[in-house]
């Protein structure tokens, strides 16, 4: 008796097109491209989902450095700083203060050059 595998290979199948929704062309309609392209598309996904935490990281060191360099500081003497004044924020609400409030900024840069 021979199998033919129908429903097995069919959900596969269904499965790779419905993830491929969206995709221009062949590339949305033939398994064959569409496996191929889902499967890259699933890899720069994963990987730019580190990308994406090192970009804003990135974003905020800027933002940090720019508002110490107008306090005359620069970023590397604020951030030690406030490691030894025992000031614990991370390098989100930095650059959050740095935006938003910058006199705040001010006084944690001013506090970051006593101790250093």
């Amino acid at each position: 008796m021979r199998i033919k595998r129908g429903f097995k290979a069919k959900h596969r199948r269904k499965k790779v097109l419905k993830l491929a929704k969206g995709f221009r062309g062949g590339h949305s309609k033939l398994f064959r491209t569409a496996a191929d392209t889902v499967d890259r598309a699933l890899a720069f996904a994963y990987r730019d989902r580190r990308v994406c935490k090192r970009d804003f990281r990135r974003l905020w060191i800027i933002r940090i450095n720019a508002a110490a360099k107008m306090n005359n500081l620069s970023y590397s003497r604020l951030m030690h700083g406030l490691k030894l004044a025992n000031i614990d924020l991370d390098r989100k609400v930095l650059a959050d203060l740095a935006i938003s409030d910058p006199s705040g900024f001010a006084q944690l840069a001013g506090i970051a050059s006593n101790q250093a």
